[in-house]
């Protein structure tokens, strides 16, 4: 196997594992841009993930190919409802955040694993007949080494992963609602002594986290697996967190951030079938521990030279200094 078919290979696989993240590392720059630290990033991709499947499987009948894409959306609209319950607790209750973030992650998986079990009378769901299409893009598919490599064959979801970022970081840098997430995230009391309303915009903030990470549960759930059990969502939302870090809290950052640990799931999934010899003789349990291990070091060696906004994690009450 020649370097180009090993890149024609990895590469469609490397953005197809990616955009999950995209979508659930975007979100969690929404949360903690306006001050709100979002651990809770993995239960609620795992709530995506489990409505995704579970609408999808109930209404193909009735929306046919169109399923996987309203699947979406619901899977958007109850983890963004879900979310409510860490903004309650961390803006209106002031409780610890990261405390907060973690019951999201306990509750999320226990009340998806328990509806399955109810539904289904088994621990995972059954298999779905509509997964996310993947689809040529007309014109730049035919381009000379780089068309097959991006544009053949990739998952419409992909497409969008990479459109909601660079709207992200328009919506955050170039808009006044941006401009308003940054500054309470950075000195709430400057920007209630402004007329912002801070508990308002974190509200929304995290709603917005919420529903990102739902679309992102939902597109690994039905482009990756096809139904949902217990290691359906295996620590991507901790992926996606470290993402968002190692991109420095930025929507672009966090897009390239979320294309590396892409990248190292994909060769975990895909090594046995690249017939390169020296990855041949690399022990398989090593490509699969690669991706939690390059979330480590990431964190380890990023972590101290990122500098979050500076409320982040700070709960505020209106008046105080």
């Amino acid at each position: 196997m020649s370097f180009l078919e090993v890149l024609y290979f990895i590469i469609p696989t490397t953005i197809a594992y990616a955009a999950p993240l995209i979508f659930t590392a975007i979100g969690g720059v929404f949360s903690e841009r306006s001050g709100v630290v979002n651990i809770g990033l993995e239960g609620l991709m795992v709530m995506g993930a489990f409505i995704g499947i579970v609408f999808n499987l109930f209404f193909v009948d009735t929306f046919g190919s169109w399923t996987p894409w309203v699947a979406l959306l619901v899977a958007m609209v109850v983890s963004a409802l879900f979310s409510l319950m860490h903004a309650v607790a961390s803006i209106s209750f002031r409780a610890d955040q990261v405390v907060s973030g973690v019951a999201i992650n306990m509750l999320g998986i226990a009340i998806a694993l328990f509806t399955v079990k109810m539904i289904f009378g088994k621990g995972q769901t059954d298999f779905i007949q509509e997964k996310i299409p993947r689809i040529n893009i007309p014109f730049l598919q035919d381009i000379p080494v780089l068309g097959p490599m991006f544009f053949k064959s990739v998952y419409g979801s992909s497409i969008l992963a990479i459109a909601v970022a660079i709207l992200a970081w328009f919506v955050i840098y170039k808009t006044p609602f941006g401009l308003r997430l940054r500054s309470v995230g950075e000195h709430p009391m400057a920007a209630d002594t402004m007329g912002i309303n801070v508990s308002k915009i974190r509200y929304v903030a995290v709603i917005i986290s919420g529903g990102l990470a739902g679309i992102g549960g939902a597109v690994y759930s039905q482009t990756m697996t096809g139904d949902f059990g217990h290691a359906t969502i295996n620590g991507q939302g901790f992926m996606a967190l470290a993402a968002m870090i190692f991109g420095k809290w930025h929507p672009i950052g966090a897009m390239a951030a979320a294309l590396f640990f892409g990248f190292a799931q994909a060769l975990a999934i895909s090594a046995g079938s690249i017939d390169v010899e020296f990855i041949q003789k690399i022990p398989s349990v090593v490509f699969l521990i690669l991706p939690y291990a390059l979330t480590i070091l990431a964190l380890a060696g990023f972590i101290g030279k990122a500098n979050a906004p500076k409320a982040s994690g700070t709960p505020y009450i209106k008046g105080s200094r």
